[in-house]
């Protein structure tokens, strides 16, 4: 390196001074910019020192680990940041890296960064709190501890016990967190039963752990799975055996209790008690979370915003009769005269045709104007890779609307949407999976059977429709690709400067569906936004043959599995 001048040296000085950082990003940022390539050497420290000093003493740690944090901070953008990415950056050996285990561990104790503890390497990230305050110009403050509400409260135990799933925190980093956090909080139901109560250290950790789920994840059905990801081996073998038995203290004191299938206890799944509900958290917050529970899991049906459908008459005649059916003073009466009758009064209804026609939009506008909230299924949550799981999956989604519909003036719609997977031809056969695909259907044949409301589902294929599903859905509407009167209106409603002949030589030219229109639609949307300007009709083109990407080729329709 060139020997600087006394003069060079002056002005070098003078501008650094010039462009000193004054908060504490700025010093982070200078931290990093002279650490890179540095060995760690003490050149490097001689040189970094006032910004060093300054992170110091802003938040509270040692110099080396004002080093290490100015390297995470820098690195926010990756999941995990391990020691091989700190040796390559300071650029000397790993090893010397693992000798700071002390340090690591005082930026974890002051929560500047989290610890993944998931294999044999560990990975540090910088908490989301962190990283905004810094965005933010904010000073990085210890968080408020004591004195907390009972929402505050369980955003903590959310953040502790989803720490610990994702490995970030042991066991015993866990408890010690959570004992801490109920001792300062004396005022609050749930610390008062920690506190007051008898149970073993792990057992407290359990009913914190139900609570959690209950309330910041909706989750009042507990299985043995569900707690793998928090409890050691040990302790899990011990939980395992007492809740079985019968003997765990949590159920000897009523604050758990199996949950019941048809009327009886069943062994491999726990809930808190409503006794222990009320008491810890008080009926009217039972009542509010009953409340976000249903707002959570539907669909309000004033929340729908109002889209106009283009169909053909045959179309619009069944979608008109189904929507005069489903308004609420028809349904009721409809109900009532079958049931007089004693006939079936549920109403199970299958759309079915090719991608794009509409088929689930048509839901929802049924849904909004009737006043219906729409319950929708997500098949691949309910098939599950536990044995029997499955079963339990349908069973408590029917229990769940049949509940619904008994507390709604309104019944609401239970929606199936791309109902493909479930509705497929039984299969005989001695595969234990394709046993359990047959047990989940045979439960929804049943629970349609016995329907006391509004059921639709969605597909794009019938090829292979078991009979006996054909025979459940009272109304069967297909949906057909638009004519080309439809395609008009669609590409006139949707793109109303286009002039007649634009749109009736998009019309002609173009085999498309309402959906695949709309993504034109959108992609020219997105066009007209970067340019300033409405897409040409030549555009429109592309965009119409784009969408129409491999679509010539005559593939073979799937049919179910």
């Amino acid at each position: 390196m060139r020997k600087l001048y006394p003069a060079e040296k002056k002005e070098r000085t003078e501008m650094e001074m010039t462009t000193e950082p004054t908060n504490l990003l700025g010093n982070i940022e200078k931290i990093i910019e002279l650490s890179e390539n540095s060995e760690l050497n003490k050149n490097f420290f001689d040189r970094a020192k006032p910004y060093i000093d300054y992170v110091e003493k802003v938040l509270g740690i040692s110099e080396m680990a004002a080093v290490f944090f100015a390297f995470f901070v820098d690195n926010t953008d990756s999941r995990y940041t391990y020691t091989k990415d700190l040796a390559q950056y300071f650029k000397c050996r790993k090893i010397r890296i693992m000798q700071y285990g002390n340090i690591f561990s005082e930026l974890e104790n002051k929560r500047l960064v989290r610890c993944y503890r998931g294999d044999n390497t560990p990975g540090y990230r910088i908490p989301k709190e962190v990283i905004t305050a810094l965005s933010h110009g904010k000073n990085i403050e210890p968080r408020k501890f004591s004195n907390l509400t009972q929402e505050e409260l369980f955003e903590y135990l959310d953040e502790l016990f989803e720490e610990k799933t994702e490995d970030e925190i042991l066991f015993t980093d866990l408890k010690n967190e959570l004992f801490t956090l109920m001792d300062a909080n004396p005022h609050l139901e749930l610390s008062k039963k920690i506190s007051k109560c008898f149970y073993s250290t792990v057992n407290k950790v359990l009913l914190l752990y139900f609570f959690h789920l209950f309330v910041n994840k909706y989750d009042d059905r507990i299985g043995f799975h569900d707690l793998e990801s928090v409890f050691e081996r040990m302790n899990l073998r011990n939980i395992t055996r007492s809740l079985r038995d019968g003997d765990n203290e949590l159920i000897v004191d009523e604050s758990i209790e199996n949950c019941k299938e048809d009327g009886f206890s069943d062994a491999n799944y726990y809930k808190l008690t409503d006794k222990v509900k009320k008491e810890l958290l008080g009926e009217d917050k039972l009542k509010k979370r009953e409340t976000k529970i249903f707002d959570k899991k539907f669909i309000l049906h004033n929340t729908i915003k109002n889209k106009k459908l283009y169909f053909d008459p045959p179309e619009r005649t069944q979608i008109d009769k189904l929507t005069d059916l489903l308004k609420p003073q028809n349904f009721t009466s409809v109900q009532k005269r079958l049931s007089e009758n004693g006939l079936r009064n549920g109403f199970a209804c299958l759309f079915y045709g090719a991608p794009g026609t509409g088929k689930t939009e048509t839901v929802y506008q049924l849904a909004r104007q009737t006043g219906r909230n729409i319950l929708p299924v997500n098949v691949s949550e309910i098939k599950s890779m536990w044995v029997g799981e499955t079963e339990k999956n349908i069973k408590k989604l029917f229990d769940e609307y049949r509940e619904n519909v008994a507390q709604t003036e309104n019944a609401p719609i239970l929606l199936f949407n791309e109902a493909d997977a479930i509705l497929g031809t039984r299969l005989e056969t001695v595969r234990s999976v394709d046993k359990m695909e047959n047990a989940m259907q045979n439960i929804i044949l049943q629970e349609m059977e016995n329907l006391n409301g509004i059921m639709i589902a969605t597909t794009n294929l019938t090829k292979n429709l078991d009979k006996a599903f054909e025979r459940r859905f009272i109304y069967k509407i297909e949906f057909f690709r638009p004519t080309l009167s439809s395609k008009m209106q669609i590409w006139q409603a949707m793109l109303p400067n286009l002039s007649v002949s634009d749109v009736e030589e998009l019309a002609n030219k173009y085999d498309l569906s309402g959906g695949q229109i709309e993504n034109i639609v959108r992609k020219s949307t997105v066009e007209h936004i970067l340019s300033g300007k409405l897409p040409s009709l030549k555009i429109i083109h592309e965009l119409c043959q784009n969408e129409r990407v491999n679509e010539s080729e005559k593939r073979q329709r799937i049919g179910f599995y």
